[in-house]
């Protein structure tokens, strides 16, 4: 059976019914790498940390990846009385030893900030690993950040590319590499979370379809549609970016592409009349940016440690620094009408003492 889900979600991302298959037969649990203060959704396991053997059996787990409302919530009382979020991604843990792909530098430097910062949560938006196929990259990935662990970090990533890689043929190792890595999300390739009362994340998979009738899309619009009315801000985690400076010399083929232009195009539309502001981090593009379409920002924070790209900036990007490389993390604080934002840039990640500066900032209002 095993092997079975391991074919089938290796061909998840070229077979539409095959998401509707997944959805309906792979349960989920609640595991050790999210803290205690995080509960399963109702018809879910009760116990905020379950082990492995808590994965409910294939015939019995409900479709939870198109219900309505929070996969996980972490209740209010469990929370800084101003939420604080970082949001990153593009690290690429990999052997340290290889500069090439990667700067381990400045990947472990920005480790080590996360978590001196203490945030409610950290939100990444893919490329944890190198090369998800294989396990060692995990390894990595446990050793560098430690001090997540120890700090009992909220941790909650998104698929990127990078999980993936390896091939076709190792598509199913990649995922379950990155289940066993984040073993509470078994089952599971975009999930929601309730962080208190006024933020809700949405973790989605841009390796898979986010056009109109695929089963993500589908399930987003029922997250979004179920909204409860005190939730003031949506913080939406991917990979690809759906908005981005358009390149004609460099990494063109990071430009954004229709599967995630159709997530823009649904998000411009819904929110107007949606109670909520929406906010979408994205990565894959090793730098920072920032724009606003349809009232709803984008970042691009791909600068978590892997080999930084320059971007050709254009007149809509509203960061417009010369600066680079931009290996960075932004940081969100919520306060009472507002969400504010900050990007901090490390300077060098050669000198002897990390410097950091204050890159970019804005603030959100809520509605």
């Amino acid at each position: 059976m095993e092997h079975l889900l391991q074919l089938v979600v290796a061909i998840l991302p070229r077979m539409r019914l095959s998401e509707v298959i997944k959805a309906a037969v792979l349960g989920s649990f609640v595991g050790a790498m999210m803290p205690v203060a995080v509960v399963a959704q109702a018809g879910g396991p009760s116990a905020a940390v379950a082990p492995a053997s808590a994965l409910a059996s294939a015939s019995t787990a409900p479709p939870l990846l198109s219900m309505a409302g929070p996969t996980f919530t972490v209740p209010e009382n469990k929370l800084s009385k101003h939420v604080v979020v970082i949001a990153y991604g593009d690290m690429r843990f990999h052997d340290p030893t290889n500069t090439k792909m990667a700067n381990p530098a400045a990947r472990q430097i920005l480790v080590a900030k996360v978590a001196a910062e203490h945030p409610d949560a950290v939100q990444t938006n893919g490329d944890v690993p190198y090369k998800g196929s294989d396990a060692a990259d995990y390894d990595v990935f446990r050793s560098e950040t430690a001090v997540w662990r120890e700090q009992q970090l909220r941790v909650y990533p998104a698929m990127g590319n990078h999980e993936l890689s390896g091939g076709p043929e190792k598509a199913a190792q990649g995922v379950e590499n990155w289940w066993n890595a984040f073993p509470d999300l078994r089952g599971r390739r975009w999930y929601s979370v309730a962080l208190g009362k006024r933020i809700y994340l949405l973790q989605l998979d841009s390796d898979l379809p986010l056009t109109e009738g695929s089963a993500q899309m589908e399930w987003i619009k029922g997250q979004i549609a179920g909204l409860p009315r005190s939730v003031d801000y949506v913080m939406i985690g991917m990979h690809h970016p759906p908005v981005a400076d358009i390149q004609t010399r460099i990494e063109v083929d990071h430009n954004p592409r229709p599967n995630e232009i159709a997530l823009r195009d649904y998000l411009t539309k819904i929110q107007p009349t949606t109670h909520a502001r929406i906010l979408v981090t994205a990565g894959h593009i090793h730098n920072y940016e920032r724009h606003v379409v349809g009232d709803v920002v984008y970042l691009v924070s791909g600068g978590g440690g892997a080999v930084p790209y320059q971007v050709e900036r254009t007149p809509d990007d509203l960061y417009q620094d010369t600066d680079f490389p931009n290996f960075h993390y932004v940081k969100f604080e919520l306060e009472r009408n507002e969400l504010k934002a900050t990007m901090y840039r490390l300077a060098d990640p050669a000198a002897a003492t990390p410097v950091w500066q204050v890159k970019d900032s804005f603030a959100v209002k809520k509605k």
